[in-house]
């Protein structure tokens, strides 16, 4: 069985075999790694691609370099995004460079973390959160 995933870097669609994924598959187009190590800073056009496209839970922190609670997190979303690899995949938009991100997601405060799959939101989660956190929270709500 295989897995659709967007592209993180060019928001190209690749199917990927489940038992590939601990493999670090790259993009079929760029040559990207489509498990990566850490959060990919995306754009909202890519973003878009992914969360209608992927398989696996897409979590996205929506954050801005002026927010404190951000830059604190920030640590905490890598430990999760590399204790989750294969399972998850983590994401980062800038909402400062993407306003319209706002009201497209109903952002009412940030840090959020949106996860999604398949098109549909799964939850979301408001305020500055450990990696421990993170974790169980999407184990819960995300399957992953």
């Amino acid at each position: 069985m295989s897995v659709k995933l967007a592209c993180l870097a060019c928001g190209q669609g690749n199917r990927v075999p489940e038992d590939r994924l601990a493999a670090g598959p790259k993009c079929g187009t760029c040559g990207a790694r489509l498990i990566p190590d850490g959060p990919v800073e995306v754009s909202l056009d890519i973003l878009e691609k992914a969360r209608r496209m992927d398989e696996l839970p897409l979590v996205v922190d929506f954050w801005a370099a002026w927010c404190g609670p951000c830059r604190m997190m920030a640590p905490e979303f890598a430990k999760a995004a590399k204790e989750l690899k294969g399972r998850a995949r983590f994401a980062k938009l800038d909402t400062e460079a993407f306003p319209e991100a706002g009201q497209r997601f109903a952002i009412r405060g940030i840090p959020l973390l949106v996860a999604f799959r398949a098109g549909r939101e799964i939850d979301r989660r408001a305020g500055a959160t450990s990696a421990r956190d993170i974790v169980g929270w999407l184990s819960t709500n995300a399957g992953a």
